[in-house]
């Protein structure tokens, strides 16, 4: 039940119902835009939550007001323990949801139905094998499209995330609009983000006006549906007519939703993050593990909440590799 005393909301009046909490720093993939090409230096075993340890600041969220959980990684399904941490989840009051790169999903359909976890992102940037194995530095293309029609076929709701980046999978914004026709999915186009390591820079970067232009050079303007956004949505959503699903665009660094921001984070080492852009965490771990209340560094942490984008709320900020090159890898952070 919430509590009176909010410690999750910020100055701003914003309150945080959303955690995305990642449950492990490893994964099977190596994408480009997540990983940097020499990896990245893991936390220790011991400074990784255990199931008992997520269970228990996740329970303390949702007796603050978190209704919604994400869980990612890394990539969430290849921690050894995840079918525990998942039934242990599913006992909080909150609706459970997953990122995954769906390689190894199909081993895994059976828990994920048990556990009333119907909502999957699929990470997904190419329809084209050999891009696919660019992008991830791995031979997984047959098997991630052959579990994605599974999920489908499967009753799921899923959701494509294809992070875009010019001159490398532009070109395909189309393709993905058109499997929508006779798949009902939404497809999310997300603008490329900087992060430690990705070697980001504006030039390679679709914004969310040069989706629009390749959609509107290709449909009709009647065929072109606005669609309406849930509340809190970070998605500007859109569908063709006739077709069975829907895409949108994920603007985070041409048309930043922060003013309905809803959403806070946990990384896999027991670290808060009050935005994906900050560059300073919260360890909750040390604390639990000490026998202390964690609630006070919640409710620090959402207070020290900036208005936009942790702070970087111009481009030319976001530009400066001293402001966003504090962050972690994305990996390390949790999508």
């Amino acid at each position: 039940m919430k509590k009176e005393n909010n410690i999750l909301k910020d100055s701003f009046g914003r309150t945080h119902s959303y955690l995305r909490l990642s449950l492990t720093e490893l994964c099977n993939l190596r994408c480009t835009y997540c990983m940097p090409a020499e990896g990245i230096k893991l936390s220790p075993r011991s400074h990784i939550m255990n199931f008992d340890e997520i269970y228990t600041i996740a329970r303390t969220f949702a007796e603050h007001g978190v209704t919604k959980i994400r869980l990612t990684g890394g990539e969430p399904l290849v921690r050894r323990d995840v079918d525990i941490i998942l039934k242990q989840l599913a006992t909080l009051p909150v609706e459970l949801s997953m990122t995954t790169n769906a390689v190894v999903v199909d081993k895994f359909l059976d828990v994920l139905k048990d556990c009333n976890i119907k909502n999957l992102n699929v990470s997904l940037d190419s329809l084209q094998a050999e891009k696919f194995n660019t992008i991830t530095r791995r031979n997984n293309f047959e098997k991630v499209y052959n579990n994605l029609l599974l999920l489908i076929n499967e009753g799921f709701n899923v959701k494509i995330n294809a992070v875009l980046i010019k001159d490398f999978n532009g070109d395909e914004i189309i393709d993905f609009i058109n499997f929508t026709k006779k798949h009902d999915i939404s497809v999310r186009f997300i603008e490329f983000m900087p992060f430690d390591g990705n070697k980001w820079d504006k030039s390679k970067m679709m914004s969310y006006a040069e989706v629009m232009e390749k959609v509107n050079s290709e449909f009709l303007p009647e065929q072109i549906i606005r669609l309406q956004d849930a509340k809190n949505d970070t998605t500007k959503n859109y569908k063709i007519d006739g077709y069975k699903g829907s895409f949108g665009i994920i603007s985070s660094i041409t048309n930043p939703f922060c003013d309905s921001c809803n959403r806070i984070r946990l990384t896999a080492n027991g670290h808060i993050k009050n935005c994906l852009f900050s560059a300073t965490e919260s360890d909750l771990l040390t604390p639990l593990r000490a026998g202390k209340d964690i609630t006070p560094i919640i409710k620090k942490t959402i207070q020290s909440k900036f208005k936009v984008r942790g702070g970087m709320d111009t481009l030319e900020k976001l530009e400066s590799p001293e402001l966003h090159g504090k962050n972690r890898s994305m990996i390390a952070i949790g999508g």
